[in-house]
């Protein structure tokens, strides 16, 4: 039998051969074969559980030393500027050993927080224990992974949540930060991705509950793959940006410009300031922050921003297009500081009607950074000490030609929804206190008009000057959305009128019925979802929605790619200099188009997935409470009830409905029982009691109680009956007289 070296025999012998240390290379060493091996294991296993030895793939290696090329992290320079770093792969339990920088004339320059592949060389008798070379550096931004950290008897692993992933991540028994089994962590990887084993990582954060508040949006954000984290050359760009010149530039720095925004505003890309006029025209002025003085065609940030698309915006954080040195700095209009800008100077009639309109590449300096409460105060009478000295000079100049842009408005009829917009409030750990709506003032109003008319100015400019550019278009409804819109209109009493060619002013009508009626919020709604959604062509279309021709969006270069896109036809068009389309931009508009529609898109799912979740855990001890609330959506597996109140959500599952079967119809978008013949459709109001809110999926289940003011039997519904002949025949006659129509639209298109 074959003599099992000791402990210090391995360690001495992996000490001596840092290149030979897989498992066969210690048993060749040691002549050590057949049924031996597998105490030669179970030896190896106890050292490593010990911590004598740290095992990576197929290899040993002391614990108490590092592998001769290890990944490091730089240090910030000591007192005699010498440079040190630490292991990045390192058992928490023992004191990392002191690592000294050899930098050779020809390595880059490093700076604390950099990370190197570097090679080792142990300095025994030296301050230092290791001395290290660098091989190369590998960046600044390791991958970043939010997932479930599952425990195991030693260290564990994290199960990313992202979507599609199937790559699990080693957590060492050092590495874990304190995590318990079950929560969500965010985790930061360590060693590389390899064919063989699973790559490691270590726990930089312990994000707790995967349904608690902290965690909410950042699973909205890895589900639907939203980047949130920029690479190294990325940030490096941004951070090399200097102020622009005002050379070339019109100096706007004597016009008193200012910015109205919400109050938890991230940035501040749009100014305006209106001039008045004696013959009561105005000269209104909008200007935009120059973002393409900064992302320039091809380079990273150019990249990194066409790939996100847009900025998605959370309760409680935001995934920026841009890093935060450009959007909430550089490019971010802020109060008393000259930014550059691009700056459209429209000329308005009294009757609101624009007279012309010169786009200029400037530099401005705000006056004022106002919220929208401020403003609207300020106009009511109410300034505060910022707003007093702009009230006359500023202020109602502002308001008085909304007041004419109003009138044109009206002529023109878009299409006027009145869908209050929630509000999720957050106490400081990120809980819910509550859904408020907030307040629509003219204030909002006013800064839209503004941005809509900039809008059009440029897309008639860049359309006169045959230069290339990204529309926003929104086509009219399809005719089956417009039957069910026309269902839902009768179901509540009213009215849209039919067999002409819709413009927005039939569906304002409609609306302008539903006007504080008990259907208000529903035909609302209804009309919303009967609009196809709007997106970004090369290719003009129009926009149904505003009724306007000539559309395209140029007044948020911070946080939507398109208006960058519009921002370098500008540029182009007035020959302002070398930044503005590319020939690679023209060559992959329809790309981009295609590609930036579909990330608003996982935005705006994202945001209403988290809106969802907040609503859930607001709701959650809530459990057992009534509610009042409208049916708003009619589906073959159930009933979903908008709330009062919260303007959430909930399920009621067909299966719960009541006694009897429920028969579906889609072409009415109603249910209908087999036994009673009573129609469950959009429209009615409901009283519901909540059964379950479920924070993680944003899930609400309610039961009916009552519908229309009359109880509803319960039970489990019996057999799948037929509905009452009489009753069945009324929706199916009403059924084929929707297709018919359906289909003489078709024909004749």
């Amino acid at each position: 039998m074959t003599q099992i070296p000791s402990k210090t025999e391995i360690l001495a012998f992996i000490a001596d051969n840092p290149t030979q240390t897989a498992k066969r290379d210690i048993a060749r060493a040691f002549g050590i074969k057949g049924a031996d091996r597998i105490l030669l294991k179970q030896l190896l296993r106890e050292m490593e559980a010990a911590g004598q030895l740290a095992k990576r793939r197929s290899s040993y290696r002391d614990a108490a030393k590092l592998p001769p090329v290890s990944v490091l992290q730089v240090e910030a320079p000591d007192a005699d500027g010498d440079l040190h770093a630490r292991p990045l792969e390192w058992n928490d339990a023992l004191p990392p050993p002191r690592i000294l920088l050899a930098l050779r004339s020809s390595d880059p320059a490093l700076g604390a927080g950099d990370r190197i592949l570097a090679r080792l060389t142990e300095t025994p008798g030296e301050p230092h224990a290791y001395l290290a070379r660098m091989i190369r550096r590998i960046g600044t931004n390791p991958e970043r992974i939010l997932g479930v950290y599952r425990a195991q008897s030693e260290g564990g692993r994290v199960m990313p949540i992202d979507k599609g992933s199937d790559r699990q991540y080693v957590i060492a028994a050092g590495a874990t930060g304190g995590a318990q089994d079950g929560e969500l962590v965010e985790a930061e990887q360590t060693g590389p991705k390899g064919r063989m084993g699973l790559p490691k990582a270590r726990i930089v954060t312990r994000l707790g509950d995967p349904s608690g508040p902290r965690a909410v949006s950042l699973i909205a954000i890895h589900q639907h793959g939203i980047p949130d984290h920029f690479p190294d050359d990325v940030v490096a760009e941004a951070d090399a940006a200097k102020p622009a010149s005002i050379k070339g530039r019109k100096d706007l720095r004597k016009v008193d410009l200012l910015t109205i925004d919400p109050a938890d505003a991230r940035d501040h890309d749009d100014a305006c300031f209106v001039d008045a006029h004696d013959d009561g025209s105005f000269t209104i002025w909008v200007a935009i922050a120059d973002v393409a003085h900064y992302v320039t065609p091809g380079s990273e940030l150019d990249r990194e921003a066409r790939k996100r698309g847009n900025s998605t915006y959370f309760p409680d954080r935001v995934v920026p297009m841009l890093p935060d040195t450009l959007s909430g700095d550089l490019c971010s209009l802020h109060e008393g500081v000259d930014r550059a800008c691009i700056a459209v100077e429209m000329q308005v009639d009294a009757e609101g009607n624009k007279t012309g309109h010169t786009f200029h590449r400037a530099v401005m300096n705000s006056v004022a950074s106002l919220t929208y409460e401020q403003a609207q105060a300020a106009m009511d009478g109410n300034p505060d000490a910022q707003t007093a000295p702009l009230v006359e000079t500023v202020i109602k100049p502002l308001y008085a030609a909304y007041a004419v842009l109003a009138k044109a408005r009206e002529r023109r009829q878009p299409l006027d929804l009145d869908l209050p917009e929630r509000r999720i409030e957050l106490d400081e750990d990120g809980k819910v206190t509550g859904i408020a709506f907030k307040d629509r003032l003219d204030a909002h109003r006013l800064i839209e008009e503004f941005m809509v008319l900039a809008n059009v100015c440029a897309a008639e400019t860049l359309i006169a000057k045959k230069t290339p550019l990204l529309f926003r278009v929104h086509e009219e409804p399809s005719p089956e959305k417009l039957d069910a819109l026309r269902e839902v209109a009768e179901a509540s009493g009213l009215v849209l009128a039919k067999g002409q060619v819709l413009k927005t002013a039939h569906l304002n009508r409609l609306l302008a019925q539903a006007e504080g009626t008990d259907a208000d919020e529903l035909i609302n709604l209804a009309t919303l979802r009967s609009m196809t959604q709007a997106y970004y062509n090369a290719e003009n279309f129009g926009h149904f929605g505003l009724a306007l021709r000539n559309y395209a969006h140029f007044t948020s270069p911070i946080r939507r790619y398109s208006d960058l896109i519009v921002h370098r036809a500008l540029i182009t068009a007035h020959g302002w200099g070398k930044d503005g389309l590319s020939p690679w931009d023209i060559e992959h508009l329809d790309e981009t188009a295609k590609q930036i529609s579909d990330t608003e898109r996982r935005s705006m799912a994202a945001e209403r997935d988290t809106t969802d979740r907040y609503l859930a855990a607001f709701l959650e001890d809530q459990v057992g409470a009534e509610f009042g609330g409208r049916i708003a959506g009619i589906a073959r597996f159930g009933v979903f009830v908008k709330l009062d109140g919260t303007g959430a959500d909930g399920m009621i599952p067909i299966r719960n409905l009541g006694r009897e079967y429920f028969h579906y119809d889609a072409e009415t978008q109603t249910l209908m029982g087999s036994e009673t013949g009573q129609i469950i459709g959009l429209g009615q109001r409901a009283r519901v009691r909540l059964v379950e809110a479920a924070p993680v999926t944003g899930g609400l289940i309610v039961e009916l109680l009552e519908l229309d003011g009359r109880t509803q039997p319960k039970g489990p519904a019996k057999g799948r009956g037929k509905p009452p002949r009489f009753k069945q025949g009324a929706a199916k006659k009403k059924a084929n007289k929707t297709a018919r129509k359906v289909s003489r639209v078709r024909q004749a298109r």
